[in-house]
């Protein structure tokens, strides 16, 4: 085979994987936004008890005044209002989520006050390179079409030394049992499976808690 040939031949594959990624991916948004789209209205109130979780888990995170954060997969924005107390009216809250009837919700309930909303892909964010000094991920994990890739695009907007948190206001177990599921060991949430990843993705991994009543785990943006 010529050298010519067989560099189309390997083109050829490249693009096939890269359309079949392509493909999936669209897939896999088109499912998220269907589920979270139909849900979005009863969302809050289907488990008022996770709310105060949240301003525990931020205030856990350790943002600050002046700072720039990211809430990634906001939803109806429950993040959004502890992330504004912790930056401040000098930092700068960001919500980005898929769903259009999610960040409707976000502005029904007034939380679009808290930080600008955006609808966008959490694998394609519109931000230069180090833009942000933290990311906040309520539940995004288990809804990534590609976890390293997404995790390396989160990595890509935050500066090093930079902060994510990726949170569950309850535990994989207790989320399992909720929706009547068992663990499975494919998981990636379980620390020996998500360390590796993140650390793989330019994160490192600074704590790790997975009990009944949270799921939170810190990591920093290495160099």
């Amino acid at each position: 085979m010529s050298p010519c040939a067989r560099s189309a031949g390997v083109g050829a594959v490249r693009d096939h994987v890269r359309m079949s990624r392509m493909s999936r991916t669209n897939e896999d948004h088109t499912h998220v936004q269907e589920f979270f789209g139909a849900r979005a209205a009863a969302w809050d109130g289907k488990f008022p008890e996770d709310g105060p979780a949240f301003a525990t888990a931020v205030a856990e995170f350790g943002v600050g005044p002046g700072q720039r954060v990211l809430d990634a997969g906001c939803g109806t924005g429950r993040a959004l209002v502890p992330l504004r107390a912790a930056v401040g009216p000098s930092g700068t809250v960001l919500g980005v989520d898929l769903t259009a009837e999610m960040l409707a919700e976000a502005r029904r309930a007034g939380r679009d006050r808290e930080g600008t909303l955006l609808r966008a892909d959490v694998a394609r964010l519109p931000l230069r390179d180090g833009a942000l000094d933290a990311v906040f991920a309520a539940g995004l994990i288990a809804h990534l079409p590609d976890p390293a890739e997404n995790l390396r695009e989160l990595a890509r907007v935050v500066r090093p030394g930079g902060r994510l948190a990726l949170f569950h206001p309850i535990g994989r177990a207790a989320l399992a049992a909720r929706h009547g599921r068992e663990l499975t060991p494919d998981d990636l949430r379980p620390e020996h499976n998500l360390g590796p990843l993140l650390s793989g993705s330019g994160w490192r991994m600074t704590s790790y808690a997975d009990e009944d009543a949270r799921f939170l785990v810190l990591a920093v943006r290495t160099d």
